[in-house]
């Protein structure tokens, strides 16, 4: 499966908005064995969400947009959703019964129809109820296409991925990505020319050209270090393909020059 992740704000354009929930989201989708080929940023803009839309369901079946969910008019990710997918808009009523409180103190209508337009979904949608603000998430499948919305606040987003997103992505994908880092010495106990991300690069020469293990070098401020990233149907499997090209990358740079092998921060035996 190939996702694109569309974040949708013109606040993120103008730099406003340092864009976090793109890095997250990728991250969590690797971890899941799901490719992401491309990150998309888009401005409120309905001509051209549409455009971003057409676009990314091009190259990839699953469409991830956070951001666009409010109350406010420049709102649109929802409305925009509804009619790109030909559904109807209906009221998330739990949505609604969670911000009863708050509609009964409002006496101006304008408002209470802009707070009940949170709570709007598109029908025949997977609702992902928001415990940490107003406005719920959806998640749609039509004709081998799969879209989901998620609000565009940080605290929002994240838990409603954990709890709905992942476990639902879970079932659809068959595969898992399991990456092993090689840490090299720092600069205070190896020279440039034997840890530099240049020279290790020469050294692994043909190991960098790997599809799966993949093999890449990463500038890191306490010791450069190479990453290994296979795709399998289960984590051991990944870790028996990694074990092998280990060894190489090992032999290639020299083992005096290795500070550790590690795995998700902690020490991995090999």
């Amino acid at each position: 499966m190939i996702a694109e992740i569309i974040s949708v704000g013109t606040e993120l354009l103008l730099g406003n908005i340092v864009n976090t929930n793109a890095q997250y989201i990728s991250k969590q989708l690797a971890d899941l064995g799901i490719e992401v080929h491309f990150q998309t940023t888009v401005g409120d803009n309905p001509k051209r969400i549409r455009s971003v839309l057409d676009i990314a369901y091009s190259r990839a079946d699953l469409c991830i947009l956070t951001g666009g969910l409010g109350p406010t008019k420049d709102d649109i990710t929802r409305e925009m959703i509804i009619a790109y997918f030909n559904k109807k808009p209906v009221m998330d009523e739990e949505s609604v019964a969670n911000m009863r409180e708050r509609l009964n103190m409002i006496t101006d209508e304008t408002l209470r129809e802009s707070l009940l337009k949170c709570a709007t979904v598109p029908d025949e949608s997977i609702i992902m109820h928001n415990h940490n603000g107003l406005s719920p998430g959806s998640i749609m499948e039509d004709q081998g296409r799969i879209c989901i919305l998620l609000p565009g606040v940080p605290k929002e987003m994240k838990p409603m991925f954990e709890e709905y997103v992942i476990p639902y992505l879970r079932k659809l994908s068959d595969q898992v990505l399991v990456s092993v880092d090689i840490k090299l010495l720092d600069f205070k106990h190896a020279s440039v020319e034997e840890v530099g991300e240049a020279p290790v690069a020469a050294k692994l020469g043909t190991l960098l050209d790997g599809t799966n293990p993949t093999v890449a070098t990463y500038i890191k401020d306490d010791g450069n270090l190479i990453r290994i990233t296979a795709k399998a149907s289960d984590e051991e499997t990944a870790l028996e393909m990694i074990r092998p090209v280990i060894d190489a990358c090992k032999k290639a740079v020299g083992e005096q020059y290795i500070q550790s092998v590690c795995r998700e921060e902690k020490a991995w035996n090999m």
